[in-house]
């Protein structure tokens, strides 16, 4: 059981698209009565006003709230945490995508899941992140971004093959990796793991290990095999020449372009973000669950 108490709570969707309102503005209202027998408020993001007439709304970079709440897949959870980077707002992620892998909760379980939530029977898992950059030929930080999935170096514009370097260590204390041709490059967490780099054939990993995972996407070289690094490390990528243009993608979000002569630097993010689990909802679990790993075959006992 936990001691926390969460009063004032915050919905966070994709906007409703045409046909779609009614599901989320029923989730909206679903939320809305069960936090209500509880003494807790809800609003939702200004986005979702017209689906769910009736509920105040809330800035999230404004205002401060105990919970929020999203509705949606990994990338509407991975959208909210980005609102809420260093915030220390515990997330709740309920599932209207396919896969929802980082979600807790089932569309068709809010009720009773967030009675237990209200109530105090859950836990919070702390997810670690990592802080990416784009440095300058100066060395210095021109864009900064906060990821929880994972930062991923490639080609700008057309799908061509990229030429990359890459070392580890501090910037005073660098020792090349190696560089490599392929499609680019995957620096993600232990929880992005099981994203995009798992599709690039990179290795799952527990969350609450202090690492990072290094995976290059189709190199051009059987040699070259995912690398875990430890946390306390810098990983910095650059073009191999120097002038290729490169483009930086974090979290499949946001990012910026990588200019000639400018390098990626990526390290460990001082915040962890606390997603909200229910009892039976582990790591392994959740790998069973949703990726049918390790599964007995049918007709064991």
């Amino acid at each position: 059981m936990s001691r926390l108490r969460f009063r004032k709570i915050a919905v966070i969707a994709r906007a409703p698209a045409s046909g779609s309102g009614g599901r989320i503005g029923a989730a909206c209202r679903e939320i809305a009565a069960v936090a209500g027998d509880f003494g807790a408020t809800v609003a939702v993001e200004p986005a979702l006003a017209a689906a769910a007439p009736g509920l105040a709304t809330v800035d999230l970079r404004a205002h401060s709230v105990d919970l929020v709440i999203s509705l949606g897949g990994d990338g509407t959870l991975l959208r909210t945490a980005r609102l809420l980077f260093e915030r220390d707002i515990p997330v709740l992620g309920i599932n209207f995508g396919s896969l929802g892998f980082l979600t807790s909760v089932s569309a068709t379980g809010i009720g009773e899941s967030l009675r237990s939530v209200l109530d105090g029977d859950f836990f919070v898992e702390r997810r670690q992140t990592l802080a990416a950059e784009i440095r300058d030929a100066a060395g210095e930080a021109r864009l900064s971004f906060a990821v929880l999935n994972d930062a991923v170096v490639h080609k700008a514009g057309a799908a061509q093959v990229v030429h990359l370097d890459m070392w580890v260590g501090r910037q005073d204390d660098l020792e090349e990796i190696g560089s490599f041709s392929g499609d680019g490059v995957i620096l993600s967490t232990p929880t992005g793991s099981t994203a995009y780099s798992l599709s690039a054939g990179g290795p799952i990993i527990v969350p609450q290990l202090n690492c990072f995972l290094v995976t290059p996407i189709l190199p051009h070289t059987l040699a070259l095999r995912p690398v875990v690094v430890p946390g306390d490390e810098e990983i910095t990528v650059a073009a191999l020449d120097g002038r290729d243009p490169l483009y930086l993608t974090v979290d499949g979000q946001e990012g910026g372009t990588v200019r000639p002569n400018e390098r990626v630097v990526v390290r460990m993010g001082a915040f962890k973000v606390p997603l909200v689990r229910l009892p039976g909802h582990s790591f392994f679990a959740t790998l069973r669950r949703k990726l049918s790993w390790a599964a007995r075959p049918a007709g064991d006992g």
